[in-house]
Parts: structure tokens; sequence; C-alpha cells
């Protein structure tokens, strides 16, 4: 069993922003879009706040 560390989870305009780290990927990032659907990137960042950043960035971009 894997262990997941969740650090940030942030609710923008009604999508949900997850930061969390796996012992295989790093800090990773996902969203939770206003339907549903679940976007990010399977980039390794090496910080919660570089996720967190670029988790921001995607939002503020995208939605």
């Amino acid at each position: 069993m894997s262990e997941i560390k969740v650090d940030e989870v942030l609710c923008i305009n009604s999508s949900i922003l997850i930061v969390y780290y796996t012992p295989g990927q790093c800090w990773q990032f996902r969203i939770i879009s206003r339907s549903g659907g679940i976007f990010g990137e399977q980039k390794i960042y090496y910080s919660a706040a570089a996720a967190l950043r670029t988790g921001l960035e995607w939002m503020r971009d995208e939605w």
C-alpha cells in the first residue's frame, strides 16, 4: 500500500485543487473541475509550494 500525503485542498470557483505527495512521484497536483473532470500533469515537483504554484497557475489560466 502506498503512502500518500495530502498537503493542500483548496476550493476556487467551484473547482478543487489538491496538492499531494507520493514516494514514487514526489509532489503532484490535481484539479477537479465543477463538472467532475480531473486534470493535472505527470511532472515531478520537488516541493509542495512548487506544485501549489503550478496548480494555481493552471486554475487562473484555464478556469
